[in-house]
């Protein structure tokens, strides 16, 4: 519990066990020329033929030269969004004591708040803390979740059943460009475990030493991302 970043004061210097070695930081020039492919979702599946096959092309594109992609008009609300990202922020806040029963070092467990990512064994560490939870169906994991903030479990479970549904429309789409058989990715394939990381970074006096997460990519079916207002993430293209 004492090295999680949210129960500090204000950080004025880095904590030596957040330094990266020089050769695991940033480094080179980042090139901004590249942007993101943008994808509007508007009409999802339901959209006339001639869009639909314009979108699933831009979608196959998308993922075939970035794996990386930026939706609009996906149908969470803006609301829901700020909604989320309040209570999990409320969480981080709160005082240590009622974190505790959820803090755990111990990666086999897939309920947990964890103090950054370890690198390596005993090495420095990210600056971030983690909450990650399983979260999907919400009435066999919803009892797992944590009762404070008194409206965690209320908006997450709003949240998590509406970015599941963006996420099978974007494997719908992706399934019929392939040229798959319908329903390819329902089913088995993606009835495993729906995680979310809730990602903590506070500001960081000198963030040329450390990072807030190593270079990585995602092991599972599909990942959606909700930003938020902290920036720094880089794609490599």
């Amino acid at each position: 519990m004492d090295t999680l970043l949210s129960n500090m004061e204000f950080h004025q210097t880095v904590p030596e066990q957040f330094v990266l070695p020089p050769e695991n930081r940033v480094a080179g020039e980042i090139n901004a020329s590249v942007s993101l492919p943008v994808i509007d979702l508007r009409g999802g599946p339901h959209c006339h033929v001639a869009d639909r096959d314009k979108l699933i092309r831009e979608v196959l594109r998308a993922g075939k030269e970035f794996g990386f992609f930026q939706v609009i008009n996906h149908g969470v609300s803006e609301q829901l969004m700020k909604d989320i990202m309040g209570v999990t922020e409320e969480f981080f806040n709160m005082p240590k004591e009622d974190k505790a029963a959820f803090y755990s070092e111990d990666a086999s467990k897939t309920n947990r708040l964890f103090s950054s990512t370890i690198y390596g064994k005993d090495g420095p560490r990210y600056w971030r803390d983690c909450l990650k939870l399983a979260c999907y169906p919400v009435p066999e994991t919803i009892n797992e979740w944590p009762n404070k903030p008194t409206k965690f479990r209320e908006v997450l479970a709003k949240f998590i059943v509406e970015a599941r549904e963006v996420s099978m429309m974007l494997l719908s789409l992706i399934c019929e460009g392939l040229g798959l058989k319908e329903g390819y990715f329902e089913g088995d394939v993606s009835s495993g475990q729906v995680l979310i990381n809730a990602n903590y970074y506070p500001p960081c006096p000198k963030p040329d030493l450390t990072l807030g997460l190593p270079p990585h990519c995602d092991r599972n079916l599909i990942t959606l991302l909700l930003q938020g207002d902290v920036s720094g993430l880089q794609i490599m293209h």
